[in-house]
């Protein structure tokens, strides 16, 4: 058994080309993000202690929702929310659960790009039942939405 596998995090960096604000303006703007990431945040803005819903608009998971509650914005250098993860199945109460916190982090990288980094944990408070599974698509998950706002800011 391998004891260096962490399954309480996930973490994810990429450095994107483009400047710091721009990276920052995708990530702290509930509108933009939702474009990006895939949920639809119209009208909707990111402050801490609030929380963002919407419905996801990615093809395939129309049914889920993108519900959020902000944790920290420190402009420019982090934006943190805690959510349920993979919670996908509408029969399922996942208020009941402890969520796990997404906290991106912005730092300067050469030529005017951006260094993102996500890092998602918590997981081992997730319920057994769901733990792996929640576990495996968010770890999928974070790898495409990175190129997601890479290619979102790069346009």
């Amino acid at each position: 058994m391998d004891t260096n596998v962490n399954t309480d995090r996930i973490e994810r960096s990429l450095v994107i080309n483009a400047p710091r604000e721009r990276v920052w303006r995708a990530l702290s703007n509930a509108e933009t993000f939702g474009t990006w990431f895939g949920a639809n945040l119209k009208g909707q803005t990111f402050a801490p202690g609030q929380r963002a819903r919407g419905q996801i608009t990615i093809c395939g998971h129309e049914d889920a929702v993108f519900d959020v509650v902000v944790e920290r914005i420190e402009p420019q250098d982090l934006f943190s929310y805690r959510w349920h993860p993979y919670a996908v199945d509408p029969a399922v109460d996942y208020a009941k659960e402890e969520p796990t916190l997404v906290t991106f982090t912005l730092k300067d990288a050469p030529g005017n790009g951006t260094l993102l980094t996500v890092v998602e944990s918590g997981f081992d408070n997730v319920p057994p039942h769901r733990r792996l599974e929640a576990f495996r698509m968010n770890n999928r998950g974070w790898e495409a939405q990175m190129n997601n706002i890479a290619r979102h800011v790069g346009a």
